[in-house]
């Protein structure tokens, strides 16, 4: 295998879609270190695990040895980006976007290799252009062409109405890559349109086009919507280890594959196959898999020690060993006179009804604090504080406060 086939193959890992894969190989025989560019929009102050999809593709190319540009679309961010939405997208304020880029910044390196990072703003070229040079770069495309996206047409066929700024948000996004000079750049499959945008603007100033390097959206906790913060399916990558580990040990059994391909960075491919055949055979418990991928990330974005004590408290909790009273699990406060144990553990989310932690509790599948409990009417009043669970893996800190 050359050192080419081996780098093509690390960077197709999990990719959706490369255009166009022949110009990629051509670049990385050229032999010199390739700008790698992604761009991202600071809609909110948080990153998540589906925002580090992007990420991991960026460090695989840091590792073979190129350039990598994250790009925070503080002007992109002032118009909105329409991909994906039947309405007009409400832009974002100077203020929204100053602290939300600010921790954009501070997130990346749990991901990145600072010396290989350039943090750059597109406001760097767009706040100097005149509004001349704006009309310019919209007369590179038509609006056929533009209606010609996916979501443009869509909403002009059910006669939505679609605003003549978000027109110049793919026109935007494909000229930060002519401002790079980026030779890959990556995005989401919703993003592919801007991403070729990308492609043409590049040829009319004179450059090479980039390659384009699509990669799937990954799905959520409920392994159906994609992870959204609105849809709370999400894994924030600065949430408590415990979190991290909690949620992740919680995905369904397809799920844990597709987590792996995107996310591990220590499970190569061939390894893939491999406990894939272990799981098959039975011969591996998806559990422990999980449990694997677990680790790796509380790691990633806390450190090895916090991650095992992460592992630790989870065991504790979930096969009733060990003190789970100084365990880091995020506390939910609960405002009442006196509630029963039914209607707290619905009110905390860990029941979907009372009558479905009834069920619980005649099953034997309530613990606080790791005791097992039976008696849903058992009064709390304000001052209670301790880890109800239900089951193994849905468990809470809860603190009663009075109403």
């Amino acid at each position: 295998m050359t050192d080419i086939q081996a780098a093509m193959d690390q960077i197709g890992r999990g990719a959706e879609e490369i255009i166009k894969t022949e110009e990629l190989q051509a670049r990385l025989a050229c032999g010199r270190p390739l700008r790698i560019k992604a761009g991202f929009d600071p809609t909110a102050p948080d990153l998540h695990l589906g925002h580090t999809v992007l990420l991991n593709k960026m460090r695989q190319f840091q590792e073979l040895g190129h350039q990598v540009i994250f790009l925070i679309g503080d002007f992109t961010g002032m118009i909105g980006d329409p991909t994906g939405k039947n309405v007009t997208r409400k832009p974002l304020t100077p203020q929204d976007i100053e602290n939300n880029a600010r921790t954009y910044a501070d997130q990346v390196f749990k991901v990145l290799d600072r010396e290989r990072t350039e943090v750059r703003f597109n406001s760097e070229w767009f706040g100097k252009m005149t509004a001349a040079d704006m009309v310019k770069l919209a007369g590179q495309y038509t609006v056929a062409r533009m209606l010609e996206r996916d979501d443009f047409s869509k909403r002009y066929a059910a006669q939505q109405s679609i605003s003549i700024h978000e027109f110049l948000y793919p026109l935007v996004q494909g000229y930060d890559s002519v401002a790079l000079k980026a030779d890959v750049e990556l995005g989401g499959t919703d993003q592919k349109f801007n991403l070729l945008m990308g492609r043409g603007l590049q040829e009319h100033f004179g450059q090479p086009a980039q390659i384009v390097l699509t990669m799937p959206l990954l799905e959520g906790l409920d392994g159906v919507a994609k992870m959204s913060k609105s849809l709370g399916n999400y894994i924030g990558i600065n949430e408590p280890a415990i979190d991290i580990v909690t949620k992740t040990l919680k995905i369904g059994d397809d799920l844990m594959w597709r987590w792996i391909e995107l996310l591990s960075f220590d499970i190569s491919l061939a390894e893939l196959s491999q406990l894939k055949r272990d799981v098959d055979s039975g011969q591996l418990n998806p559990r422990d898999l999980k449990l694997r991928l677990a680790r790796e990330l509380a790691a990633r974005f806390h450190d090895s020690v916090v991650a095992e004590q992460a592992i630790a408290g989870w065991n504790a909790v979930v096969r009733g060993q060990g003190d789970t009273s100084q365990l880091a699990i995020e506390e939910i406060v609960v405002p009442a006179t006196g509630i029963r144990l039914s209607a707290l553990l619905t009110a905390c989310g860990l029941a979907s009804s009372n009558s479905e932690a009834n069920r619980k509790l005649k099953e034997n599948a309530v613990r606080i604090d790791s005791i097992v409990v039976e008696d849903g009417q058992q009064l709390l009043l304000p001052g209670f504080e301790g880890v109800l669970q239900i089951g193994k893996r849905n468990f809470s800190r809860v603190r009663l406060i009075s109403a």
